[in-house]
C-alpha cells in the first residue's frame, strides 16, 4: 500500500521534472499543462515537446545563423539552460556566443550569449497572466546577466520584440526585417518565399 509520504515524493520529483525555469527570486515556473501530468491525464512528455511551428523557426533560423554569422560566433539551440544565478536559471531556445568566450563544459553555461532568440514559451503562465508579461521578465532577467540582444517571436499575434541593453524595447510585425548581430539581418519573409507551410502561417 502506498503512503500519504511516498506520494508526496513521487509528486516532488515528478514537478521538479517539470520545472521549466527557476527565476531569480527562486520561484519555480513550470512546463505548460503540468497539473494535468500530475493528475495522471498525460504524460511528461507531452508538454515538454515542442510544436511543429516551433521546431521549424528554430531549425530555420539557427540554420541561417550558422550560414551567414562569422566565425567568431558560435550557434547553440535546443532549450539550452543558462544560469542566471547559484540555483537559478532559464532556458534558451536558440543562443548565440562570441567563441573566444565560451567554453563547453557537458552542463547548463554559465557564460552570457551574446544575443538569444525565443519562440512562444512553454512555460505555464497561471502567474503572469499574458505571455507578453512572463516574456519581460525572463528578457529584463537575461539582460541584467550580460546577454545584449534578446528577440522574441510570437507566434499567434505575428509580432517581435527586440531588447538591447541600454536601448528602447522595440516590438514590430513578423514579417519585417529582425536585426540580428552586426548587419545580418533576419527575415521570415525570406523563409516564407521558400516554405509553403510558412507562408501559410505568415499571412
Amino acid at each position: 500500500m502506498t503512503t500519504a509520504q511516498e506520494i508526496k515524493e513521487k509528486e516532488e520529483k515528478l514537478l521538479k521534472r517539470l520545472t521549466y525555469e527557476v527565476t531569480k527570486e527562486g520561484k519555480p515556473i513550470y512546463y505548460r499543462g503540468y497539473k494535468e501530468v500530475l493528475k495522471g491525464k498525460l504524460p511528461p512528455e507531452a508538454v515538454m515537446g515542442s510544436s511543429d511551428l516551433h521546431a521549424l523557426l528554430m531549425f530555420l533560423i539557427a540554420k541561417f545563423l550558422m550560414e551567414n554569422l562569422s566565425e567568431d560566433y558560435l550557434v547553440l539551440g535546443g532549450e539550452l539552460g543558462f544560469f542566471t544565478g547559484e540555483d537559478t536559471y532559464r532556458l534558451l531556445d536558440i543562443a548565440v556566443f562570441e567563441k573566444d568566450k565560451f567554453k563547453l563544459t557537458g552542463k547548463y553555461t554559465k557564460i552570457p550569449p551574446k544575443l538569444v532568440i525565443e519562440i512562444d514559451t512553454k512555460a505555464d503562465l497561471e502567474d503572469y497572466g499574458l505571455v507578453e508579461s512572463y516574456a519581460y521578465e525572463k528578457t529584463q532577467e537575461l539582460l541584467d546577466c550580460g546577454v545584449e540582444k534578446v528577440v522574441w517571436i510570437f507566434t499567434k499575434p505575428k509580432k517581435v520584440l527586440i531588447a538591447e541593453k541600454g536601448k528602447k524595447w522595440i516590438v514590430q510585425d513578423v514579417a519585417e526585417d529582425i536585426p540580428v548581430i552586426g548587419s545580418t539581418v533576419l527575415s521570415l519573409r525570406v523563409f516564407a518565399g521558400k516554405s509553403k507551410v510558412l507562408k501559410e502561417w505568415l499571412k
